[in-house]
């Protein structure tokens, strides 16, 4: 019953206070809609970060060969060091929790040719794992190299997504021919395009890989550029490092503490500090999409506020025909959660229909897709209500407290 008298009486106001109601729901709207919006964009920015950052691949470590720095057992230092495919086997069996691993040789300025179409290309040589290591996945109807192609020295080449339209355009390229210095060389499969915003000697939309074992064979050569791995545990990264530098210090008589001896690219590391950095980053977000909806109850609060000095001598006459203070009270606290309501949700509906609309003008490149998700929803509705409480709270106590012969005089 007491809610039916309280909806009329909102009602009633929001006939006869049109303009003020609208101002009222419009500073709460704005709020509403700047946190999620904040947060929704933020998502995006960093999830499109980091899909580009992972284009290089998941938490690996790319491994470069350094000179020593530390004298050791006799030996001097400045001592240069040379990776053998060998030293990749010998990781994968001797270092604990070692997941994948594969050894990289680079041709920087191969001529590949295609009918009259040549270019100078990137040729890679590698294991079968390097492709999932570093993300580079074949498109539909292709692969990567497979063992067979180890094993077999076959001659085949996995392309690169721009390196193809390079050679072959829109053409279909699986089972054509691509010569290699003169070599020919059968395509097996095309990459998928993907985002990289990370590198070391070139993008993989650029280069072309081919089995490392026919790469030694063609090229003769002896020493690997580097070495890829991944822990087969994220969380085992660190001790995967150390199982390396004690391995190939046994290896090749190196201190195991010398890290100048080999060059680490641990890409976890970078991942955890975008991590924390755009953790922070919505967070702040977060703080200014808060104090701008703290800004629209504040608003609120003064205008029921202003709604009290108004209607004191309505409360003057309820409070003599018996009405009590708990009453008084809840009315302009219900009254001021209705005027928050209609404003949060009509404020979530337009952050919706933004974060809906965004990705149809196809920016994603620049800022990502904006995401709402629940916990976001959720918490922007916590704090959507204890602002409403406490913009009623203060005023509805005001009003409760007046004094029936006082508010009648006025």
């Amino acid at each position: 019953m007491a809610l039916a008298v309280f909806l009329s009486q909102f009602l009633r106001d929001l006939r006869s206070q049109k303009l003020r109601t609208f101002l009222t729901v419009f500073g709460i709207f704005w709020g509403t809609a700047s946190v999620i919006l904040l947060l929704a964009f933020g998502k995006g920015i960093h999830a499109r970060q980091q899909k580009a950052f992972r284009g290089l691949g998941e938490y690996i470590v790319i491994m470069w060969p350094g000179r020593t720095s530390i004298p050791f057992q006799g030996l001097g230092r400045n001592r240069v060091i040379r990776f053998r495919e060998t030293d990749a086997d010998v990781l994968k069996r001797e270092v604990p929790h070692m997941g994948t691993i594969s050894p990289e040789y680079v041709l920087w300025d191969a001529k590949g040719r295609v009918g009259k179409i040549e270019r100078l290309i990137r040729i890679m040589g590698c294991w079968p794992e390097f492709g999932p290591m570093r993300n580079i996945i074949p498109d539909e109807g292709s692969r990567f190299i497979n063992d067979e192609d180890m094993e077999l020295k076959r001659r085949v080449i996995f392309l690169g997504t721009d390196l193809k339209k390079d050679l072959f355009g829109d053409e279909d390229a699986i089972g054509r021919l691509v010569f290699i210095n003169g070599v020919p060389f059968k395509v097996v499969g095309v990459m998928v395009k993907k985002e990289q915003d990370s590198s070391y000697g070139g993008r993989d939309v650029n280069s072309a890989f081919i089995p490392s074992s026919t790469f030694k064979a063609m090229y003769g050569r002896e020493y690997v550029n580097n070495i890829v791995f991944r822990a087969d545990d994220i969380g085992r990264t660190e001790s995967v490092k150390e199982g390396v530098y004690r391995v190939l210090g046994a290896r090749y008589k190196f201190d195991p503490d010398d890290k100048e001896a080999l060059q680490l690219w641990d890409t976890t590391e970078q991942e955890k500090f975008f991590g924390t950095f755009f953790g922070a980053f919505r967070v702040f977000l977060g703080i200014i999409g808060a104090f701008t909806l703290i800004v629209g109850g504040i608003g609120v609060s003064n205008i029921m506020n202003v709604v009290v000095e108004e209607r004191t001598k309505e409360i003057g006459i309820k409070m003599a025909l018996g009405a009590k203070p708990r009453f008084i009270m809840s009315q302009f606290v219900i009254e001021t959660l209705m005027l928050t309501g209609i404003g949060g949700a009509l404020g979530f509906l337009f952050a919706w229909t933004v974060v809906w609309v965004v990705p149809r003008f196809k920016v994603e490149d620049y800022i990502g897709t904006p995401e709402i998700s629940s916990s976001v929803a959720i918490a922007a509705m916590l704090v959507l209500g204890i602002v409403g409480m406490l913009s009623g709270y203060f005023p509805a106590r005001r009003a409760s407290q007046c004094n029936p012969i006082e508010a009648l005089r006025l």
